[in-house]
């Protein structure tokens, strides 16, 4: 007998990956290929996600870093930042958008409501369906999910970085093979 809830969540995900614009990948993919370093960022489970993909970044040859860790440099022209956000209003995250575009950066974010500070401050904008508590007032979630708090948005938002990986996998002219070298050898 298959897990209930297992199929229950692919379901959602089937349900509402087709509501992800295909040009809004394509374009995220691009700004991401055209930077000179990625600086991503996230906070909590769209924070995981949002590792998973500084990592992938990272596997392509891409100088990626994750902000917030010790090594992060400082950003800077030509630079850009990724933000995953939900909700679009993760206070630290806004600030970090803030600064970005005065250090001269480009911000892209992937959210659910891209008309959120941080949406308004990205360049580019990848709107994912979703539903989360911690809307604005007079925001509606997107999505109906049955899942906790935002957790549509957070297997989405890691799925739509997969698909811009395998975006930039082919800009990149990148295989499997040649990404796998990059792979961590110290674990």
């Amino acid at each position: 007998m298959n897990c209930v809830n297992l199929q229950t969540i692919v379901n959602e995900i089937a349900e509402y990956s087709p509501k992800v614009r295909q040009e809004d990948v394509r374009a995220f993919a691009k700004a991401i290929k055209q930077a000179k370093r990625i600086f991503v960022a996230g906070a909590g489970r769209s924070g995981f996600a949002a590792r998973g993909f500084s990592n992938r970044l990272m596997h392509l040859g891409l100088i990626a870093y994750f902000v917030g860790e010790p090594t992060t440099p400082s950003i800077g022209q030509g630079d850009i930042l990724v933000v995953g956000s939900g909700s679009g209003t993760t206070a630290s995250l806004a600030v970090n958008a803030e600064k970005k575009k005065k250090a001269g950066a480009q911000v892209a974010t992937i959210t659910i409501f891209p008309k959120a500070k941080i949406g308004q401050l990205a360049d580019v904008v990848v709107q994912l369906p979703g539903a989360t508590p911690k809307r604005s007032e007079g925001e509606e979630d997107s999505a109906v999910s049955v899942q906790p708090m935002g957790s549509l948005f957070e297997q989405l938002s890691w799925l739509t970085y997969d698909a811009t990986i395998m975006e930039l996998m082919t800009l990149l002219d990148e295989t499997s093979d040649t990404m796998f070298p990059r792979h961590a050898n110290l674990e």
